[in-house]
């Protein structure tokens, strides 16, 4: 999946949790919410603020069809909460490869 294509499927997807998400559509979002955020902070606080929370929903979104793409539950990127470490296991398990016996689709 190409870097456009992701954007597109993310945004269709918007609040859409269920299914699963490639690593590569969910670290090509990735890069774009990392790009847009910095380019909105740079104009300003209130810009910056207004597309942080755009993204919010479909970053949330992607990272639990991610989860299911690896046969875990969405819920578990609640993991992120604890300092440091949370973010960490976040990101290894986004990492890895597909499993096909998920039961997410």
């Amino acid at each position: 999946m190409t870097f456009i294509e992701s954007i597109e499927t993310c945004f269709k997807k918007y609040a859409e949790f269920n299914g699963r998400a490639t690593r590569s559509e969910f670290w090509w979002w990735v890069l774009f919410a990392v790009l847009i955020t910095t380019a909105a902070q740079v104009l300003g606080e209130i810009p910056g603020t207004i597309v942080s929370l755009a993204i919010l929903l479909p970053y949330i979104a992607v990272t639990a069809r991610r989860l299911h793409d690896i046969g875990k539950s969405g819920w578990w990127q609640l993991v992120g909460i604890i300092p440091l470490i949370g973010w960490l296991i976040v990101i290894y398990w986004c990492a890895q490869n597909s499993s096909s016996d998920s039961t997410y689709n």
